[in-house]
């Protein structure tokens, strides 16, 4: 999905890999997905109602339906969202879809990968993810309805023209820290920076 869907002009692809590495590194995945494109913010000349363009994204498809209903995760029992992926760097967004009375609300937290170029795991705890609606903090904030995830997916909305790739090898619930490997934590400017999302007043949301 990119803003094509409103006229724009930036290009997204999802695909499966398998490695080349012919050294068997076992940090080296032997197969990943990789989202990658070309991010624009040209304006479309034939809707001048849109003042805002430049993002892409994708999710996990819509789960089968059961005899008992509508198939979702539960992820309760865990404290953490894992996710083992290579950055290009940029500043992407993992977003999460829950039953919910409006449809359109996703929660989200800044993906926070410490080795641009480099395999690592990052971890995200459930209880840190912020409620949105289009792009906006949501106040009062609810909690998760964590017995009741219908999707999972990874946004960029940072709106810097070029091209961007983001592979991922897999995505996973855990309560085990130890998985993530000890680097250095992120310098508390770049956090700051970093942060994309905004309440209604247009204050930046810090991590």
């Amino acid at each position: 999905m990119t803003d094509k869907t409103i006229g724009g002009f930036s290009e997204s692809n999802f695909d499966f890999h398998k490695s080349t590495d012919i050294n068997n590194d076992p940090k080296i995945p032997s197969a990943y997905a990789r989202f990658h494109g070309n991010i624009s913010t040209r304006l479309p000349s034939d809707r001048p109602n849109i003042q805002r363009t430049g993002f892409a994204g994708f999710r996990s498809p819509d789960q089968r339906p059961t005899a008992f209903g509508r198939s979702m995760w539960d992820i309760d029992p865990y404290i953490y969202l894992a996710l083992r992926v290579k950055s290009d760097g940029r500043s992407y967004f993992v977003n999460l879809q829950t039953e919910s009375v409006e449809p359109s609300d996703l929660h989200q937290h800044r993906l926070f990968p410490k080795r641009p170029g480099q395999w690592e795991t990052v971890l995200i705890k459930w209880n840190d993810f912020v409620r949105t609606n289009h792009g906006f903090v949501v106040e009062p904030q609810t909690e998760m309805l964590r017995q009741k995830v219908l999707t999972v997916g990874i946004g960029l909305t940072d709106r810097v023209d070029g091209p961007f790739e983001l592979c991922i090898e897999r995505v996973w619930a855990t309560n085990d820290p130890s998985e993530v490997e000890v680097t250095e934590e992120p310098k508390a400017e770049t956090v700051a920076e970093g942060g994309q999302l905004r309440n209604k007043k247009g204050e930046k949301v810090r991590w």
